[in-house]
């Protein structure tokens, strides 16, 4: 094809960087110039892709009879968890709408209304710390269903991120493991275990309750817990290596990182003298561990060993290579406490949302023994990531008091946040459930991204700013006086 002439469209000035600068060029540069950045092929491929995934998931759904529904993004305030994005209303002055932080509570209001299946790929908001895999603003597939149980959300979901994998050439098991919360925190320390390797915590606390070493027979007779894990071929490990990881778990709230290594049969170690040779044997065997293996040990309250224990996993994990980069491992954590102690405001959490249903077996727990009421919540991981979670909510209004009297909130401040909805409650509200997917993570992790930030077209930086725009930005004195507010300057220290 030859021209027949040429016409110059528009000029360019210098550009700030070349799109295949990448690796060389900050990131805040990058998000200011986002135009020229979104010229990057990985960019534009992975925007590309969240297209299909979107894509994937209406198909699937909408095959099954769900129908997509927005729901409000001007609604009340009716903080739990995360803080709200507040919006001054002008026409109402002095009062504020709110951002939503989900769908929820209007989801469960379409299954009082009758609309049995619905879904909605959604924009939330969280006012919070934010870190890589977190935005102020992020999407997520929401889903709700009448009339089911936990198996039926769980063939769902399993369905459409089948789909959505095959758009990436992801393999995605005939079936996904299940693994209860309670043998999540046992065997990996945390509730969103990475199972592309092995390495697993063991707790040891039966075999060194007796032994001379005091900071394990202390903490086993204080009530608290010892575990272990061995990591293969650690024998090797310099004591500077040794020193990082004892300095790891100390960040994360740990007194200290026993170990001891294994030689010959024998253990070495600061705690080895102080374990006699059929202890060794037992911790050997338990452990699974042989020798030029390293055994670390963490000794505190349950909590605290199991989050320390769990997250040293995990980096020995990435810094051991013993895993796949491009393998997905997936499972769902299922029957979750409904609640936890908080020791610092003495009071009770939902480690969901107060919303999750109990167990019908639970539900007189309330009254007597909250701690041990398991809910009907599942959560969907991949190599460690909790890509979303959901349950089967209550249905009944007088349940749902009583789980807000067990939370601290009174009779008249749950009517005056959730009136609306214990009022639907009263309406023959049907059995539902649901669930929430992060959207932006997904597409992360199919793609491989590093950050949530090479997904999203205009992210905000982990201070929640966009340099693209300048947001947040100062607003003149006549736009604060139609609102009727005024800026006060914090006081200077």
């Amino acid at each position: 094809m030859l021209g027949a002439s040429l016409t110059l469209l528009n000029r360019s000035d210098t550009v700030p960087f070349e799109p295949d600068e990448f690796g060389n060029v900050a990131e805040e540069t990058r998000l200011k110039y986002r135009y020229i950045d979104l010229r990057r092929p990985a960019l534009a491929q992975a925007l590309v892709l969240r297209h299909k995934v979107c894509k994937t998931m209406r198909d699937v759904l909408d095959a099954k009879g769900f129908l997509e529904i927005e729901t409000p993004f001007l609604t009340k305030s009716t903080p739990e968890g995360a803080r709200d994005f507040l919006v001054p209303s002008r026409m109402q002055q002095g009062e504020f709408y709110a951002l939503p932080q989900s769908p929820q509570l209007f989801k469960q209001i379409l299954m009082i209304g009758g609309l049995d299946k619905y879904f909605q790929i959604v924009r939330c908001f969280r006012d919070e710390d934010l870190r890589a895999d977190r935005q102020p603003e992020f999407t997520q597939l929401d889903v709700e269903m009448a009339f089911v149980c936990e198996d039926d959300i769980i063939d769902m979901t399993t369905d459409v991120l089948r789909a959505v994998c095959a758009l990436a050439d992801r393999p995605f098991p005939d079936e996904v493991r299940r693994i209860s919360y309670a043998e999540a925190m046992d065997a990996y320390g945390t509730d969103r275990p990475d199972m592309r390797y092995e390495m697993l915590l063991h707790d040891v606390g039966e075999i060194v309750a007796d032994c001379e070493f005091k900071v394990f027979s202390g903490a086993v007779a204080s009530g608290g817990l010892v575990k272990a894990l061995a990591a293969p071929g650690g024998g090797a490990f310099t004591r500077k290596v040794i020193d990082g990881y004892t300095d790891f778990a100390i960040e994360y709230g740990a007194k200290g990182l026993a170990w001891c290594k294994l030689a010959d049969g024998a253990f070495t170690g600061t705690p080895a003298k102080f374990l006699s040779q059929p202890v060794q044997a037992k911790l050997r065997e338990v452990c699974g561990a042989s020798d030029g293996d390293i055994i670390f040990f963490v000794a505190d309250t349950p909590a605290k060993t199991n989050r320390v224990l769990g997250a040293l996993r995990n980096k020995l994990g990435a810094d051991m290579n013993l895993y796949d980069d491009r393998a997905f491992a997936w499972c769902w954590v299922t029957d979750w406490p409904l609640v936890e102690w908080n020791e610092d405001q003495q009071r009770w959490d939902s480690l969901h949302h107060p919303f999750t249903s109990p167990r019908p077996e639970d539900v007189e727990k309330l009254d007597s023994d909250p701690g041990s009421a398991t809910a009907r919540a599942y959560d969907i991981v991949c190599n460690g990531v909790e890509l979303g979670g959901g349950s089967i909510r209550i249905h009944n209004s007088g349940v749902q008091q009583k789980m807000f009297s067990l939370l601290g909130i009174s009779a008249e401040d749950a009517q005056d946040r959730f009136g609306f909805l214990l009022d639907a409650l009263r309406f023959g509200a049907p059995p539902h459930g649901g669930i929430a997917l992060g959207l932006d993570r997904i597409v992360m992790m199919l793609c491989g991204a590093a950050s949530l930030r090479e997904v999203i077209a205009f992210p905000k930086t982990q201070r929640g700013t966009c340099p693209l725009t300048d947001a947040p930005a100062a607003v003149d004195d006549k736009q604060l006086a139609e609102l009727n507010l005024k800026i006060i300057a914090p006081p200077t220290s």
